[in-house]
């Protein structure tokens, strides 16, 4: 098998536990993760502008938001429990490679807005808790990579309780603001009614829609249900998925309560009060703290703050398995998280200094349209793998399930294209040069509904899909053992420092006595580093005088031996030679340096490693 989803922690968790209470515990924690993206401060935007301008008249959209959330939700762990693959690997093995291009690109797109809301949010609390300026608040949300790099090495465990707190204060602050509001029981039953849909109603009821499905959390929640160490039988998966839909029904709905709090908050306070147009976070935090003094908005900040830290662990998990997953390309964690918060702090800079503070909320309820937008791209292979007979076996959703998951589909998606020609109709209305529109704006949604068709149809038509057993990397391979590798030039990088006879020995086992082995050291005096060859200090003679000891030894114990030495930056030299000799294998030792070491130092290993094209034996000293 391959590369697993999230594999520092995969199947780092045991569920084999002696009573059904314990093992539901072992399970329980992945949801809860997912849970923290349908109450981040995207949810509080569109929330707020909801219940604001049309009271409780919403409420329903939040309801059935959420239960389709808990379809999707559930569908998604199924995926990770039986097919052992997150979403992206599944549609990396499922569709053409010039498919999973746009739908990486689609599903970043999504992450950045959704780390966008984030970023506001953050700073809006900072902004109520601590007077800290917007601008210095989304600033200072860029280090807060240190805290997810922290969780990620205490494991999956620690993460999630730290994420249960955080939801636990969002969930106790929200309760305490309920009870300073004290709405109308009754008048909050009523908008459980569904109610017609149109313009302003429109765009933020698919905003509430964008902002409590996330495509992310759909890639995310196949990928940490497999933190869980299982029983692989029909049985041990049977329960798995039984735990895990418990799990995941306790989280969402607890998610529903602090939405639905948010737009009861938003419609008991501000549109009973006469104020229709708050749809700014910080504009609802002045009008509570004028109508119901300073301890509303104080716990206000509080569940914010809480809320955009909490879902910025998610967001940053979520970019890794999409990138692996689709491209199947892996870097740093820290780098990863630095350049999503980037492309979430560009756009909220850029609004700050060039609209003014108040443009923030437009572009966090703009950031929630845009998620809801790319659902559709997630969604329908989600559907499609579940369906597969060959991928999930008996576990195969049933045909009602099946029903569901399109009807849910089809209603997204048609809302999506409704709020989209509608806007462009707005657009067109409106005076000026329309030229954009007609060059960029319209080609980009033609090119998007056309993909949204083919990774539909694809899977229907396509036999080869049906006949591929995915695998994240495809099968073995019959070892043949006529051709075995013979080196004759091998390099043997030393520093002296006191384990070159591990590496030594470990070369000489490589080739023999028929092998040319050539000693590799490099000089990094500053002198060597200016100088080069016309180096002539102290510490270069020395190493000169000591590599040909080695050399000799070599010589006399009836090896073939040269050295060459190198002058400056290891990992440049070391490549440098073994290109200009022409060697076939390469041994070097590790220091074993970590975390700030590896960054204050750097790490030749890696360097080197990817500019060479011979094998390279890696010893650890």
């Amino acid at each position: 098998m391959g590369q697993k989803s999230l594999s520092e922690v995969n199947a780092t968790i045991h569920t084999d536990k002696s009573t059904p209470w314990k093992r539901f515990l072992s399970f329980a924690g992945p949801a809860y993760l997912i849970s923290v993206g349908y109450m981040d401060p995207g949810n509080w935007a569109t929330d707020i502008a909801g219940g604001s301008a049309f009271g409780y008249k919403l409420i329903w959209v939040l309801l059935a938001s959420n239960l389709i959330a808990l379809l999707l939700q559930s569908l998604s762990a199924r995926l990770g429990v039986v097919g052992g693959l997150d979403l992206a690997q599944a549609s990396k093995n499922a569709y053409p490679n010039w498919v999973n291009i746009p739908l990486y690109i689609l599903a970043e797109i999504a992450i950045a807005a959704c780390d966008l809301a984030e970023i506001v949010g953050m700073a809006i609390g900072l902004n109520l808790v601590f007077g800290l300026p917007l601008i210095w608040g989304i600033s200072i949300t860029a280090f807060d990579t240190i805290l997810l790099l922290f969780l990620l090495k205490k494991g999956m465990r620690i993460m999630e309780m730290v994420i249960i707190s955080l939801i636990f204060i969002i969930g106790l602050s929200f309760l305490i603001e309920m009870i300073i509001v004290k709405p109308v029981i009754g008048d909050v039953l009523l908008g459980f009614i569904p109610t017609n849909l149109d313009g302003s109603a429109l765009y933020i009821a698919i905003g509430i829609i964008g902002a409590t499905v996330m495509p992310h959390n759909l890639y995310l929640h196949s990928s940490l249900v497999q933190t869980r160490k299982i029983d692989p039988s029909f049985k041990g998966i049977k329960n798995a998925l039984k735990y895990n839909f418990i799990d995941s029904a306790i989280a969402l709905n607890l998610a529903f309560f602090v939405n639905a709090a948010i737009l009861i908050l938003a419609a008991a306070a501000f549109y009973v009060n006469g104020y229709f147009g708050v749809a700014e976070i910080q504009d609802a935090s002045h009008l509570l703290d004028n109508l119901f003094g300073k301890t509303a908005p104080m716990f206000f900040g509080i569940a914010l703050i809480a809320s955009g830290q909490s879902s910025t662990i998610t967001g940053t998990l979520a970019g890794q398995i999409v990138m692996e997953g689709h491209l199947n390309l892996r870097i740093q964690p820290w780098l990863r998280r630095l350049i999503t918060r980037l492309l979430a702090i560009i756009p909220a800079l850029f609004t700050i200094l060039y609209f003014g503070e108040q443009g923030l909320g437009s572009l966090l309820i703009l950031s929630q349209v845009v998620l809801s937008l790319q659902l559709g791209f997630a969604i329908i292979p989600l559907i499609h793998f579940n369906s597969d007979k060959i991928l999930m076996r008996e576990f195969v959703i049933k045909p009602w399930v099946k029903i569901l998951a399109w009807t849910s589909a089809v209603l997204i998606v048609y809302l999506n294209v409704r709020l989209v020609v509608e806007e462009i109709g707005t657009w067109m209305e409106a005076p000026g040069d329309h030229l954009l529109i007609y060059t960029l704006v319209i080609p980009i949604v033609l090119a998007s509904l056309a993909l949204l068709i083919y990774i539909f149809v694809y899977p229907i038509i396509s036999p080869k899909m049906k006949e591929k057993k995915q695998l994240p990397h495809g099968y073995a391979k019959k070892i043949a053992l006529t051709e075995l590798t013979d080196y004759k030039r091998i390099g043997i990088a030393i520093d002296f420092s006191g384990n070159d006879q591990v590496l030594i020995q470990n070369a000489l086992k490589q080739g023999g006595k028929s092998a040319n082995y050539t000693f590799i050291h490099i000089v990094e005096t500053a002198a060597a580093r200016y100088l080069g060859k016309n180096a002539l200090d102290n510490e270069t003679k020395l190493d000169e005088q000591n590599i040909r000891i080695y050399q000799d030894r070599l010589r006399e114990l009836g090896y073939t031996a040269d050295f060459q030495i190198g002058f400056g930056a290891p990992a440049n030299e070391i490549v440098k030679i073994v290109l200009a000799h022409d060697l076939d294998f390469l041994v070097l030792g590790s220091h074993g340096h970590k975390e700030l070491k590896d960054l204050v130092f750097g790490t030749t290993v890696d360097k080197v490693r990817h500019r060479i094209q011979i094998p390279l034996l890696i010893v650890y000293k």
